[in-house]
């Protein structure tokens, strides 16, 4: 069961460069679940749910970004826990 949600919001040149597969493949490694979406906004919105440690890798991980995406800013959101989430999922 996961111990944290968090919500993230990243801005940035996010969308059109493979950045919703970056996150997916990164947070399977991590062993996270939760989903990556694009926002209408231009943004990307990540929910991941697991362990605190193991969500701070993420932010960390999506602070630097995919070779292709420039990642300018990371929003972050607390959520309350635990999410109906058995996987992580792209949306």
């Amino acid at each position: 069961m996961a111990n944290e949600a968090v919500r993230i919001i990243v801005s940035g040149l996010v969308q059109g460069v493979g950045f919703r597969y970056f996150t997916f493949r990164e947070a399977k490694k991590l062993g996270l679940t939760g989903s990556v979406k694009n926002l209408p906004t231009g943004q990307v919105e990540i929910i991941a749910c697991g362990a605190k440690g193991l969500i701070d890798d993420m932010i960390k991980i999506i602070r630097v970004g995919s070779s292709y995406a420039s990642v300018s800013g990371v929003e972050l959101e607390e959520m309350p826990s635990p999410q109906n989430f058995t996987d992580f999922s792209i949306r």
